[in-house]
């Protein structure tokens, strides 16, 4: 299975996957629609992304691009999707139409068509855990469904146990754990996820789906105002900006760094055993917002003000981190490159692009007059 199609393939993740594949031989195809949000105004294919990617300008709520795309390959590694947790709270129908839409497509083609493809891939997300497992000393592991606003407003911002209410401690969220998205974004990635693994089970086609922890490193978005926190930090503290931190700083995510992410994804290409399941992909350790910040100001070398708010964004979560054991065990993939390292080699990246507009400040105002911001 060597002819490869990447949505979404002029991207972040999509660029370095289509990289390496072409690398180690394989033949690889893009199709893209070249994102304003993500590539800016006037867009054209990426410089980084290697000469003998073939590329299609294109839509994945297009059936006509979807067929062009699926002629003569082999594997699908559907990434096209937009991303970002509090712009899906209110461009809701842009969201399900690119996100569910767009795969309903492909599996409708692949259902009623006839094509090539072997296997397939989707790129998943921790977000569809919604808030990921807790342990509770009186009922053992809980899924907390969301925090109440009465809470968060009285920046009591820890979670709690549903049988109980007392207070909880988060720990590493299994494949099987309780799935309760608390965005659209969420719900949308598992819908995707659900799409996939059950049509192509009925159809005898291979998938995985992958359930991307939070994913970094040279070459993401450093514009897009509703990107990853380490690109918007990093434009305010190259820009001497002041930073403000939501809630009380303590909020925690599982940072994967970019080539772990590639390295992931083709060893599902490459397998043979264990289809039509869902993996993690993170490093299985938490970090927390604050320490972020400080990491970054010491990679760049440079203090700003740091505003520890008590603001909240419906819809976030507090703390989600992966468990790589059926990853690990399954797939035999596991990450090698954790926070530390992967934050020097992102921030050393950063240092040598220019820096753009920053559009977070407009981002925030957009979310407070919907009532998304408290």
């Amino acid at each position: 299975m060597k002819k490869i199609l990447i949505t979404g393939g002029a991207g972040f993740i999509g660029s370095h996957l289509a990289n390496e594949l072409i690398k180690r031989g394989y033949t690889v195809r893009v199709l893209d629609n070249l994102s304003e949000q993500v590539h800016g105004k006037n867009a054209k294919i990426p410089a980084e992304l290697d000469e003998r990617v073939e590329f299609i300008l294109g839509d994945v709520r297009n059936t006509e691009d979807w067929r062009k795309a699926l002629s003569g390959m082999d594997v699908v590694v559907h990434l096209a999707a937009e991303t970002g947790t509090g712009q899906s709270m209110y461009e809701v129908y842009h969201y399900t139409d690119t996100n569910i839409g767009g795969t309903a497509k492909l599996i409708d083609i692949l259902t009623n068509e006839k094509h090539s493809i072997k296997k397939v891939l989707v790129a998943s997300s921790r977000a569809i855990y919604g808030e990921g497992a807790y342990n509770c000393l009186k009922h053992g592991i809980v899924y907390p469904e969301f925090r109440t606003e009465e809470d968060l407003e009285a920046k009591d911002f820890g979670m709690k146990c549903p049988i109980c209410g007392e207070s909880v401690s988060v720990v590493a969220t299994k494949e099987d754990a309780l799935l309760h998205p608390v965005s659209v974004y969420g719900i949308t990635k598992q819908v995707q996820e659900e799409l996939v693994l059950t049509l192509c089970k009925n159809l005898g086609i291979p998938a995985l789906a992958y359930r991307f922890q939070n994913v970094y490193g040279p070459g993401q978005s450093l514009s897009n105002p509703y990107t990853g926190i380490l690109s918007i930090f990093s434009t305010r503290i190259r820009q001497g900006k002041d930073i403000n931190i939501f809630e009380d700083g303590q909020e925690s995510r599982d940072f994967v760094y970019i080539d772990d992410i590639v390295a992931a994804l083709i060893a599902g290409i490459e397998s043979d055993r264990y289809m039509h399941e869902s993996f993690n992909v993170g490093t299985g350790k938490m970090v927390t917002v604050e320490t972020v910040v400080n990491e970054l100001m010491r990679c760049y070398k440079k203090t700003v003000p740091v505003h520890i708010s008590g603001m909240f964004r419906v819809g976030d979560i507090r703390n989600n981190y992966a468990d790589m054991t059926k990853t690990e065990k399954l797939l035999g993939f596991r990450t090698k490159v954790d926070f530390s390292e992967g934050i020097e080699k992102f921030a050393d990246w950063v240092c040598g692009q220019d820096m753009n507009l920053d559009g977070y400040e407009w981002s925030l105002n957009e979310l407070k007059e919907r009532g998304l911001l408290k």
